[in-house]
C-alpha cells in the first residue's frame, strides 16, 4: 500500500504526531510505502503582508496541489486545520482521511486572538478546512470525547470515525534519583521546595489563572513551600499583574520554550505537573509527564480524564482550593504520591505508536476494502488494559 501523510507548515505537536503515526505505521506494515509531504515552512513572528499571502498561497493552493498530484492508495491529513486538502482530492476521487485532534476553536471563540495577525480571517479559513472532513473518507480522532464533537458540531457519523489515540515518545521516561538531583541543581530548585510546573500555551482555556491562585492559596494559607514553572508560552500581562499584586514573583519562573530533551528533563526535576486545562481534545503533557514518574492533577472534563484514567488526580478546574488541596495531600501524604508515580509510568506505557499505527493500518485496510464499522469505545479499551 502506499500512503500519503500530508503535514501541517511547522508546528511543534503536529510534527511529533506525523513522526509518531509514521514510525507507527512503519513498525505495523514495514512493507508499506509512506510518503510523507509537508508545505513551506514561513516564519510565524514575521508582520510582513507580503509574507502572510504567501503563507496563505502555499496553504491553499501550492500545497494541496501537491498533494493532489500524488498516487496513493491513501492519503492522510493529520489535522482539522488542513481538511481543505480533501476538497482538492475528492475532485478526483482519492480517499482521504482526517485526523480531528480538537474542535476548541468552536467552544472557544477567542482562542486564535493573539497566536495569528488576522484572526478573522484565520477563523473563516478554519472553519472552511475543518468542514473539510464532512468530505474525508473516514475521520480519526484522538479521543472518544473529540470524537463526539465531530459528530455533534459537524453532523458526522459515528461510522466514519475511529478513535486511534495519541502516544507518547519513548524518550520521556523516568531518570534516576542521581540525574534528577542534579537536574534540581541546574534549575537552583532546593530539595525541601515542592516544585509544579505547567506545560503548553497561556489561552484561557489552558486556565493558567486558576493556577496561579492555588499557588497563592498554598503559600499564604497552608504556608507550603511551593515554587512554580511556566514552559511554553508566556504568561500574560494580566497574570504577571496577578503575580506582582499577590507577591508571587519569587514563586514564579517563566523558562521559555523548551526543546525536547529540556522537557525531559523538566517533567523528572518537578514534583507534580499541573493541567487544568477547561478543554482538551487529547492532553499529551499528561502522558508524557506521567512516563517520566511525575504526578499528575488535572481536570475532570473533556479528554483529560480518558488520557490520566485512575493513574492521575481529577479536580475541578475552576475551583483553585480544590486545586491547592490536591497539591498539598500529594505534598503531605508520600504513600499517594508513590502510588500515583507507579500507576502514571504503566498508565504511559500503555499509549505507544505502535498501537495507534495498527489501529490507523486498519482502518486504511479497512476504507479500501469498505469494511468500515463503527466502534469507537472498543477502540479505545486497549489503552484501557
Amino acid at each position: 500500500m502506499r500512503v500519503v501523510i500530508a503535514r501541517t507548515m511547522q508546528e511543534f505537536s503536529m510534527d511529533v504526531y506525523a513522526d509518531g503515526i509514521i514510525s507507527g505505521l512503519k513498525s505495523a506494515r514495514p512493507n508499506w510505502e509512506i510518503i510523507d509531504l509537508a508545505p513551506r515552512h514561513f516564519d510565524r513572528r514575521s508582520h510582513s503582508l507580503s509574507l502572510r499571502v504567501n503563507k496563505y498561497y502555499e496553504r491553499f493552493w501550492t500545497f494541496p496541489r501537491l498533494v493532489k498530484q500524488q498516487k496513493a492508495d491513501i492519503f492522510h491529513v493529520i489535522d482539522p486545520s488542513e481538511a481543505h486538502v480533501v476538497y482538492w482530492l475528492n475532485k478526483k476521487a482519492q480517499p482521504a482521511v482526517v485526523t480531528c485532534h480538537d474542535l476548541v476553536n468552536f467552544y472557544y471563540k477567542d482562542n486564535l486572538q493573539g497566536s495569528v495577525q488576522l484572526p478573522f480571517i484565520s477563523k473563516a479559513a478554519w472553519i472552511h478546512a475543518v468542514k473539510g472532513m464532512r468530505h474525508a473518507k473516514h475521520i480519526v480522532s484522538v479521543s472518544s470525547i473529540t470524537a463526539k464533537d465531530t459528530t455533534k458540531l459537524l453532523d458526522i457519523p459515528q461510522e466514519k470515525i475511529t478513535v486511534t489515540p495519541n502516544a507518547v515518545d519513548p524518550s520521556f521516561q523516568q531518570l534516576s534519583k542521581l540525574e534528577t538531583a542534579s537536574l534540581r541543581q541546574k534549575y537552583n530548585i532546593p530539595e525541601n521546595i515542592f516544585c509544579l510546573l505547567n506545560v503548553g500555551s497561556n489561552h484561557p482555556r489552558k486556565n493558567l489563572s486558576t493556577i496561579l491562585k492555588a499557588i497563592s492559596h498554598l503559600i499564604n494559607d497552608k504556608n507550603l513551600p511551593v515554587y512554580f514553572l511556566k514552559a511554553g508560552s508566556d504568561f500574560t500581562e494580566e497574570q504577571k499583574k496577578y503575580i506582582s499584586e499577590h507577591q508571587l514573583t519569587s514563586n514564579v519562573s517563566y523558562l521559555g520554550k523548551p526543546d525536547k530533551q529540556s522537557l525531559v528533563e523538566l517533567y523528572n526535576t518537578v514534583d507534580i505537573l499541573m493541567a487544568p486545562s477547561l478543554h482538551e481534545g487529547f492532553g499529551i503533557t499528561v502522558l508524557e509527564a506521567m512516563a517520566c514518574g511525575t504526578p499528575v492533577i488535572t481536570s475532570n472534563t473533556s479528554a483529560l480524564p480518558e488520557v490520566a484514567g485512575d493513574a492521575g488526580v481529577l479536580v475541578n478546574p475552576l475551583d483553585s482550593e480544590a486545586l491547592a488541596s490536591a497539591v498539598y495531600e500529594l505534598y503531605s501524604n508520600n504513600n499517594h504520591y508513590q502510588i500515583l508515580v507507579e500507576k502514571g509510568i504503566a498508565r504511559a506505557k500503555l499509549f505507544t505508536w505502535e498501537k495507534t499505527g495498527e489501529l490507523l493500518a486498519t482502518v486504511y485496510e479497512d476504507i479500501l476494502s469498505k469494511q468500515i464499522t463503527p466502534n469507537i469505545n472498543q477502540t479505545y479499551s486497549i489503552y484501557r488494559s
